[in-house]
């Protein structure tokens, strides 16, 4: 019998995020407390994206609105890194992006999890920036998908490939 798997990856579906971010376009043109501030979200490449405001508190407070749109859109945070507001001339701007790929890094630490915690005839493997797990047992790859949902992972993680 040939041998079952399932690949972890962290991945952000693109359409999800651009909607996301076109609902917190939306809500930022409509809202009373955003009136007069010319706050903006917009996409800065394939992964980032860019909001602006005049003061440093509504750039926040657009973080937080775009960040409810994430969780709406099924987003995990923990796919989304935002950093600091900085004053740029007149407006204060704030860069967030969207990470995609398992690092090594992380890989590693889930192998090791898998390796230290999971069934014993599992086995993994480093594929780029996903990480395959084989097993001849299905109920095995179960126990270990309910054994990464459980675990506190910095980093989001989806499974994709289930044979």
């Amino acid at each position: 019998m040939a041998d079952s798997s399932f690949d972890i990856v962290s991945e952000v579906d693109h359409q999800e995020a651009d909607n996301a971010l076109n609902q917190t376009a939306k809500e930022l043109s409509q809202r009373f407390d955003f009136k007069n501030t010319d706050t903006t979200i917009e996409w800065k490449g394939e992964t980032d994206i860019e909001l602006t405001s005049s003061t440093e508190d509504r750039v926040v407070a657009a973080l937080e609105v775009f960040k409810e749109k994430i969780i709406k859109r099924g987003i995990s945070l923990k796919a989304f890194t935002a950093g600091e507001p900085r004053s740029s001339g007149k407006l204060y701007k704030l860069n967030g992006s969207f990470n995609n790929g398992i690092s090594q890094e992380h890989a590693k630490k889930l192998a090791k999890l898998i390796r230290d915690e999971g069934p014993k005839a599992v086995k993994t493997q480093v594929q780029g920036d996903e990480l395959r797990v084989t097993s001849k047992n299905r109920d095995d790859l179960q126990a270990v998908i309910a054994l990464i949902n459980g675990a506190d992972l910095d980093f989001a993680v989806q499974f994709t490939n289930y044979r």
